[in-house]
């Protein structure tokens, strides 16, 4: 069976574009059917294309990502993923943006050896940063909310505000007097959110009588 070429393609959240990925694939030589897109966190590699994609890989194809921080950001795991995919798989894996990252075979032994060997260092060396950045990236956000709540400004989403005949429908609810579909039908929302709002009003009542 002839050996294939696959590309691994990874962003974080839907709003990003992978266009620039793909280019890269593209150009390198990776046919657009065997490329994988997945829209998720490079914190671990619970990834359901990326796993359904490693299943596919046989030894001696190639995977091919732009940069490691796209093939992921957990230093420990990075690792372990490139020992599984090199040495128990035996697929070459090259990342376009580090040609020191090229685990490709050349059939001389002793230029392959040496170049195991620093690619070996080198993703040591590029993991830890790639984690590190994770790291700096959650610390900013963090610190970013910290700074908005202190400002008074609300996170989350933004409370939704009542009909003016939900007080009376809430408290008919509370006796037992009407039905929270019928209450959320006259008020035309939906039951869920009439019983979530109906309850906290019950719950904040109940803590005012308690005070």
């Amino acid at each position: 069976m002839e050996n294939k070429t696959y590309g691994y393609v990874r962003v974080s959240t839907k709003e990003q574009n992978e266009n620039r990925q793909l280019d890269a694939m593209l150009k390198f030589g990776v046919a657009m059917e065997d490329i994988t897109v997945e829209k998720i966190s490079g914190k671990d590699f619970k990834r359901p294309l990326y796993t359904e994609l490693v299943t596919r890989l046989q030894e001696g194809d190639v995977l091919v990502v732009e940069s490691l921080d796209r093939f992921g950001r957990n230093y420990i795991e990075i690792q372990n993923q490139w020992q599984l995919l090199t040495n128990e798989k035996g697929v070459s894996i090259v990342v376009l943006d580090l040609d020191i990252l090229d685990t490709r075979q050349t059939g001389d032994e002793l230029q392959d050896l040496t170049s195991r060997l620093i690619s070996d260092v080198a993703l040591r060396l590029f993991s830890y940063v790639a984690e590190l950045e994770r790291r700096h990236i959650r610390q900013r956000q963090a610190e970013g909310i910290q700074a908005a709540r202190e400002r008074g400004v609300h996170m989350g989403r933004k409370p939704l505000k009542m009909a003016d005949g939900f007080p009376d429908l809430a408290k008919m609810w509370q006796k037992g007097e009407i039905s929270a579909r019928k209450a959320a039908n006259q008020l035309g929302i939906s039951r869920n959110t009439f019983l979530k709002n109906a309850r906290k009003t019950a719950s904040d009542e109940t803590i005012v009588c308690q005070q």
